[in-house]
């Protein structure tokens, strides 16, 4: 009878126990973190490659010290001055050099690329109006809201868990 009720005990006790090792904690860092951005406001100084205006060299400069405490392992940029001179204060900060992508690529194939290559830490990605959110769709698995000419200020944020599952949350630079 001894047997039987200490048996008992014991799997009572190991059940409180199993109960204490999955009770939630604080949400976990992401695996993987991929910062999309379009570039900052450009000059009209080159109609094809202009530099970056005033206001966007103070936007690049504001997300580089929005982008300080990140584990930034990777900064991509286009080919182009205004998306190099976006990502550059950024990399410096945390002393990388910028990777040039085909701004032309196909999202899908950039996505995978980046997901295989970077799946820890940060990834700051800067492309353009036409090109930011497709990239960010892709990388989410989810559907981002076209881009207009107008707008500079969007950051998008994929954060991949360790089981591979994506959310996607925007922040504003204003």
């Amino acid at each position: 009878m001894h047997a039987v009720a200490a048996s008992l005990v014991t799997a009572a006790l190991l059940a409180a126990l199993a109960g204490c090792a999955t009770a939630p904690s604080a949400p976990a860092s992401p695996a993987a973190r991929y910062i999309v951005v379009r570039h900052a406001e450009k000059a009209s100084d080159d109609a094809r490659d202009p530099d970056l205006a005033p206001a966007g060299r103070e936007r690049a400069q504001r997300l580089a010290a929005r982008l300080h405490d990140e584990p930034l392992r990777a900064v991509y940029v286009t080919a182009y001055r205004r998306t190099l001179q976006t990502g550059e204060p950024a990399a410096r900060a945390h002393g990388l050099t910028p990777i040039v992508y085909d701004a032309k690529r196909a999202p899908a194939e950039f996505a995978a690329q980046l997901r295989r290559e970077h799946r820890d830490g940060a990834t700051l990605v800067v492309g353009h109006s036409n090109t930011a959110p497709d990239i960010a769709a892709v990388l989410c698995a989810c559907a981002v809201e076209p881009m207009p000419d107008s707008e500079y200020d969007r950051r998008m944020i994929v954060d991949i868990d360790a089981h591979g599952h994506a959310t996607l949350r925007i922040e504003r630079d204003r």
